[in-house]
């Protein structure tokens, strides 16, 4: 009797899901500490398939900032000057709302993207995870073994052996780091720049040294320890899940319907008794697939069961993916226990389908995209901005005629120079350039100074509003209204 009371428990454990995953975090163990995750080598077709895009994510952050158009940087997010080119296009502080509704636009394009394939993102093309699983920790599987001789080397005393192996992987992890950070560089300042900060050394260009020293220390502290924690608890897209996903997401998912009630595959002999008791209890509960074996576990980054479902810490890396079906494999059942797949396509076996709040995203994004596109044909190729000095008065000059002082600052968004000329629309009078003259060169900012003359006569009061165009080999290339001061009339 007592037997078949312990065989009746085990299998109504089995069958009843356990809740308790929802009251603890992965990472953090009951008292409140860091629980270190070991995360078995991955191995299988969706580990590859996952290197190869890792692979082609790295070169492309590597190469970003050596392309060049039409000799200047392809990409370049230059804060400092508030200065960013995409794709080899320039964008200044004029050009904000452009960056706003670009911003906007690709929100909503993650947005519409996580609705229907969930956090694929988040596993196979994002940074964080590209460099942590595809490059630290491969470096950590070499110098330390697999997950059981991670374990133990975690547990032994520091002796030479763990000194050796764990101060030679920070070794190689800060120099990757810093690496990184240099590339960060790059992208910031470009790789001309960053050359002649190398070539003349630290002492000339401490701002941008020191910059790069704290990335290069930030990256080695996340690679190296806070790891899966930045995908966990600073970064907002995981929480953002149970607002976007939906049960018809198409997430890394577990069947239970085939897999439960899960069961180890058990070769002892059982008695007469277990077994009449096994017999009737599998013949009325119908065991799933599932042979309870924790490799999706073991291999999982962040350290959580997939069988409990969708979880904030699932990053989609598909890893317990290859070895659910490894293990299929030897126990001769069909691949696809965990896959992708949506709640609905497990629970009902419908196929996508393009639902209500889809159809929504996809039209907004559309909207965004044609705005945005409209908006950037039809921005002007340089920008001309006209300001009276602060804290001046008009002049008046010996013929009689009243001058204005004003501020000039002229973005040149093209490829080419621009030498100006300054000419007054529907007014008398005359401009000149301090200094004689104006050249606003490719991509940069031009600032100078402009004195206005206009006869007394011509003036409406004491405050008139005035036009000023510039130009260039004969073409007009951008125009700015400014007031002009006058002793008023009498």
């Amino acid at each position: 009797m007592s037997t078949t009371k312990h065989i009746q428990d085990d299998l109504i454990e089995e069958i009843y899901e356990d809740e308790a995953f929802r009251d603890s975090f992965s990472t953090v163990d009951k008292e409140g500490k860091r629980n270190w995750i070991f995360a078995k080598r991955p191995k299988g077709d969706y580990y590859f398939w996952r290197s190869v895009v890792a692979y082609v994510v790295i070169a492309l952050l590597f190469i970003g900032p050596f392309l060049r158009w039409e000799g200047q940087p392809m990409f370049l997010f230059n804060i400092i000057e508030r200065k960013f080119i995409l794709f080899g296009v320039t964008f200044w502080p004029q050009d904000f709302h452009l960056f706003v509704l670009a911003m906007i636009t690709f929100f909503i394009f993650i947005v519409l993207f996580t609705v229907i394939f969930g956090r694929i993102w988040c596993g196979w093309t994002c940074p964080q995870t590209v460099f942590m699983e595809m490059v630290f920790r491969k470096i950590e599987y070499w110098i330390e073994g697999d997950a059981p001789a991670q374990r133990r080397l975690a547990k032994q005393p520091w002796n030479t052996d763990k000194i050796v192996k764990k101060g030679g992987k920070w070794l190689i992890f800060y120099a990757i780091s810093l690496l990184i950070a240099n590339a960060v560089m790059s992208y910031v300042v470009g790789v001309d720049e960053l050359a002649k900060m190398v070539t003349e050394g630290p002492a000339q260009h401490m701002g941008k040294f020191t910059f790069t020293m704290a990335f290069s220390g930030i990256f080695f502290f996340v690679f190296a320890w806070f790891r899966e924690q930045a995908c966990l608890v600073v970064c907002p897209y995981g929480r953002l899940q149970g607002v976007l996903l939906g049960k018809d997401s198409l997430v890394v998912s577990y069947d239970y319907v085939r897999g439960e009630p899960r069961g180890k595959l058990k070769k002892a002999k059982p008695t007469q008794e277990s077994r009449e008791f096994a017999e009737k209890a599998i013949e009325e509960t119908k065991q799933g697939d599932c042979v309870d074996c924790n490799a999706c576990v073991a291999v999982c980054p962040t350290g959580i069961d997939i069988r409990h479902g969708t979880q904030m810490e699932c990053v989609s890396c598909t890893a317990c993916i290859d070895a659910c079906n490894t293990i299929m494999d030897k126990v001769d059942k069909p691949r696809g226990l965990i896959r992708h797949e949506s709640h609905s396509g497990i629970e009902n076996g419908t196929t996508f389908r393009f639902t209500p709040r889809i159809i929504a995203y996809s039209v907004l994004l559309v909207g965004l995209l044609a705005a945005l596109t409209f908006l950037l044909a039809t921005r002007s190729d340089v920008e001309f901005v006209l300001l009276r000095t602060p804290g001046t008065l008009f002049q008046t000059n010996e013929a009689g005629n009243i001058t204005n002082l004003y501020q000039v600052e002229i973005v040149n968004k093209t490829v080419q120079d621009y030498p100006l000329e300054f000419r007054l629309v529907g007014q008398e009078g005359t401009i000149t350039v301090a200094g004689n003259s104006l050249e606003v060169k490719s991509r940069e900012l031009a600032k100078g100074v402009l004195i206005v003359e206009i006869p007394k006569a011509d003036l409406s009061g004491r405050q008139t509003d005035i036009t000023v165009e510039i130009w260039s080999g004969g073409k007009i290339l951008d125009k700015a209204k400014a007031s002009f001061l006058g002793p008023g009339l009498r």
